[in-house]
């Protein structure tokens, strides 16, 4: 009998397919991951890192990891993994996210010592803690790392949030639903790979970027200012630290078009002219806030 792989696979456009993600079985990136991947089986993976190790090697041809979220803004691991990295995002997904606090046992609030969570799922769930001042909250790696915790601890003082599957899946109770501080709450997931997709399809595309400007005043302005003259519309900007260079920082972005576009075309060149270091971190389908779009090969 054949030894199965262990890595998920499925097959796409005819090749066979790995994939990987952060956390374990109930985690957010594995919705994400069964949603961009419908026929593999995912494979969980310890952190971020790993995920991003695994699809730079190419021990898997795809890593999935959450990016952006429509609450606390962008993942800043993801950030930085990108750009420390060959990898480039091929795809995206955008997945609704309900927040439940779980535990071995349904107890009245006032029980609860200790809240486990992802920072980012912490800080979606700013009410909550604020409502229990006396309990502790710890960082967990994923929600579905927090709730395995938690079902290992079997201490009814500890919670966790995370979804509704991850409860079933690790035999927790779920002590209050919807424990967000929105009731409409997503996050954005990317796939990646170390290659950049050369196709163009019908439809909505994005590019994503960083750049680094010289420290002048107006630098950033004249490093923007192409996009307005091309009418190219730059849907997200961050800022984030250059490791090794104190106080030095770099702006990641994405626009909302394609490279083989006249204007998106024109607009990166004259930012290569304008700034000190330029990198492009792929091109790939838009996914809308309910939608999903299926990598290709």
């Amino acid at each position: 009998m054949a030894r199965p792989s262990p890595l998920g696979t499925h097959t796409l456009n005819g090749m066979t397919v790995t994939t990987a993600y952060p956390g374990r079985d109930g985690a957010h990136s594995a919705a994400a991951c069964e949603q961009l991947f419908p026929d593999a089986v995912p494979t969980p993976l310890p952190s971020f890192a790993a995920v991003a190790e695994a699809a730079a090697s190419g021990a898997v041809s795809f890593g999935v990891l959450p990016i952006e979220s429509s609450l606390s803004g962008p993942v800043n691991e993801t950030h930085d993994l990108l750009y420390g990295s060959s990898l480039s995002i091929t795809a995206e997904t955008v997945l609704p996210i309900h927040h439940c606090l779980v535990g071995i046992d349904v107890v009245p609030l006032d029980q609860v010592r200790e809240v486990r969570s992802h920072p980012v799922a912490l800080d979606q769930c700013r009410r909550l803690m604020a409502a229990l001042p006396w309990a502790s909250a710890v960082a967990a790696g994923t929600t579905a790392d927090a709730a395995a915790a938690v079902a290992k601890l079997g201490d009814s003082s500890v919670a966790a949030i995370a979804s509704e599957r991850a409860a079933r899946l690790y035999g927790l109770q779920i002590i209050e639903e919807n424990v967000g501080d929105h009731p409409e709450a997503y996050t954005r997931f990317v796939s990646v790979a170390p290659y950049t997709r050369l196709d163009r399809d019908t439809g909505t595309w994005r590019t994503a970027f960083s750049f680094v400007t010289d420290h002048q005043p107006g630098a950033l302005y004249r490093a923007l200012e192409p996009f307005a003259r091309h009418s190219v519309d730059l849907v997200q900007l961050v800022s984030r630290p250059i490791p090794h260079s104190t106080w030095r920082y770099r702006f990641d972005a994405v626009l909302g078009g394609h490279p083989l576009n006249a204007e998106i075309a024109g607009a990166l060149a004259e930012l290569r002219g304008l700034t000190r270091e330029l990198r492009v971190f792929g091109s790939y389908p838009a996914a809308e806030s309910n939608g999903v779009t299926t990598p290709k090969t």
